[in-house]
Order: structure tokens, then C-alpha cells, then sequence
């Protein structure tokens, strides 16, 4: 992540979903409480209402080699080029 970029702010307990938008406002730096780890600065830029759910991102099978499809659980991954289009055509009042 580099600052600038946008990123999705995904939960993965209960209802798993994308459920936001931020953008990287600091460079990562080590974890004070796990130094194989880096912590980055976000700001929060808004909320994706309705949330969209892994359960609609797997059965539109864009995206089944998509990591988040295979490992939910990851902290952090890179989004498809085309994951943008599509999300934007579920909620279009979202701005990018």
C-alpha cells in the first residue's frame, strides 16, 4: 500500500462484507507487537450501504481466483482491476 491509495474496509465476522471505502494516508511501519507485521494509516472516506457480501462476490464467479474468495480471512490483499466496475454497477451512489 502506498499512500493515496484507496482500499475496501473488509470484516470477516458474521455476515462477512465489504463494508467501506478508505484511502492509505501514512507508509507502513513495523508492528510494536509483532515486528514480522506493518501497521498503515488510513482515513475512513465512507461506508458501502448495503455492504457488499462475500457470499455476492462468490456467486457472481468473477472473481473465484480472487484471494478473499479462496481465504477470506487475510488481512490484506490486492482487488482485481475489474472488482472496481463491478461494485460500482452493485452500488452505484458509491463514488471511487
Amino acid at each position: 500500500m502506498r499512500v493515496g491509495d484507496r482500499v475496501f474496509i473488509y470484516h470477516s465476522m458474521g455476515d462477512a462484507a465489504v463494508v467501506g471505502l478508505a484511502e492509505v494516508t501514512g507508509d507502513g511501519r513495523p508492528d510494536p507487537s509483532n515486528p514480522k507485521l506493518a501497521v498503515a494509516e488510513f482515513r475512513f472516506l465512507s461506508r458501502i450501504e448495503p455492504p457488499v457480501t462475500l457470499r455476492e462476490i462468490k456467486e457472481s464467479e468473477e472473481f473465484s481466483d480472487w484471494s478473499l474468495v479462496r481465504q477470506s480471512r487475510l488481512s490484506t490483499m490486492t482487488a482485481p482491476d475489474h472488482f472496481v466496475d463491478w461494485i460500482q454497477k452493485k452500488r452505484p451512489k458509491i463514488k471511487f
